[in-house]
């Protein structure tokens, strides 16, 4: 594969968040008495607000963003076990190094994700795109082609690396290349991703002439 830029995604990518998430959303869930289980079933990949949304049919616009904000400050707070996957941190040193541009492009919000990011000692993107930058959160391609438009690339020459079926299937309606990493085998559109990883150290990037190069070490 060739690429002139990289738009990673960040929870389950980049970052395992998986404790913390679930922590936070299975005390939301209990709280509110719902079934924890589906609400951890619905959530992955998806704006927080979103999920609320979905899990407060009627509730008022106020009642459900006083949640978002007493869910959004549990999550930023809480970033025991938050860690940076395998061959993160190599990769990202590695296209600063080559001077490939790259993002970050998250459906958690600032505080979030800047705290994940943080925790997981990953190099600062100079383009972080978060919830509050797009109208509509991953499935829909919004937050994919902001960060190839931040980056000064069209979608095409953008590879997107996911773990989550909704980011995946975001980073198909930009029009980009996509990386699957440690997808579940059930996720939609699956056969449409140009590769399928289950790890980011099994990705090798070369300086090319019309950006990066993208090799597999077996």
């Amino acid at each position: 594969m060739e690429c002139k830029g990289f738009l990673f995604d960040l929870d389950g990518t980049l970052v395992d968040s998986l404790p913390a998430v679930e922590r936070a959303w299975t005390h939301w869930a209990e709280r509110h008495g719902i079934s924890p289980q589906e609400v951890l079933a619905f959530i992955h990949g998806k704006q927080a607000i979103t999920s609320l949304r979905h899990f407060m049919p009627g509730a008022t616009e106020s009642a459900i963003q006083h949640e978002f904000e007493l869910l959004e400050q549990m999550e930023a707070q809480d970033t025991d076990g938050v860690s940076a996957l395998p061959g993160a941190v190599a990769l990202l040193e590695r296209l600063n190094a080559l001077g490939i541009p790259w993002a970050i492009v998250t459906s958690g919000s600032i505080p979030v994700a800047s705290a994940r990011r943080k925790a997981g000692g990953l190099p600062q993107p100079e383009v972080f795109i978060t919830a509050e930058l797009v109208k509509q959160g991953k499935p829909q391609p919004d937050a994919y082609l902001l960060g190839a438009e931040r980056l000064g690339l069209a979608p095409q020459a953008c590879v997107v690396v996911e773990d989550a079926p909704a980011g995946i299937l975001s980073g198909l309606a930009a029009g980009c290349q996509v990386i699957a990493v440690n997808a579940p085998a059930e996720a939609p559109k699956l056969d449409q991703v140009d590769l399928i990883l289950s790890s980011l150290t099994q990705i090798k990037v070369e300086k090319a002439l019309q950006g990066a190069s993208i090799e597999l070490i077996a």
